[in-house]
């Protein structure tokens, strides 16, 4: 990249790819939006539990194995055992701050919405904050690590796709 606002551009592209992929429920195309280092991962927790230190998670994909685990499960294993629903995400970058290694720290507000696939009714599913670090590279930039942390702990709906 060559510039700071090419570097910025990149993360929105990626932040982007990321909320059309869950919302259209494409998991492998959720997949390509992290770096394919070993260590990429994808964590869900609580306000509550991120300002305690308590390492509990929601989902805990803390690599890149796993985050391959979670679309498998998703697509083949656990396809038809669920009552499917419908997501619409609402993401505003709120803070980007350069890291090391062609890297940044981004924080993000979000509110999720669902609409589950036999009523037809939405509502708020979560609303939080964004914790990424995102790396840029020649193709564009991926998530290194993405940490979704709610403001609440309970949701009104199980969760199979991540937010």
């Amino acid at each position: 990249m060559s510039s700071d606002s090419d570097a910025q551009s990149a993360i929105v592209d990626v932040q982007n790819a990321y909320i059309e992929a869950l919302d259209n429920k494409d998991m492998p195309a959720w997949l390509a939006t992290f770096d394919e280092r070993d260590d990429a991962s994808y964590i869900l927790t609580t306000r509550d539990n991120e300002q305690q230190g308590l390492p509990l998670c929601l989902m805990l994909d803390d690599c890149h194995a796993r985050l391959k685990d979670r679309v498998t499960y998703i697509t083949k294993i656990w396809a038809g055992t669920f009552q499917d629903y419908r997501t619409r995400h609402v993401v505003q970058q709120v803070a980007c701050a350069a890291a090391a290694d062609n890297q940044y720290d981004v924080r993000s507000n979000f509110s999720v919405f669902y609409t589950p696939s036999d009523t037809g009714q939405s509502s708020l599913l979560a609303c939080g904050v964004y914790l990424d670090r995102i790396a840029i590279t020649p193709t564009g930039a991926r998530f290194v690590t993405k940490k979704a942390v709610t403001d609440t702990s309970v949701m009104p709906q199980y969760l199979v796709y991540p937010l």
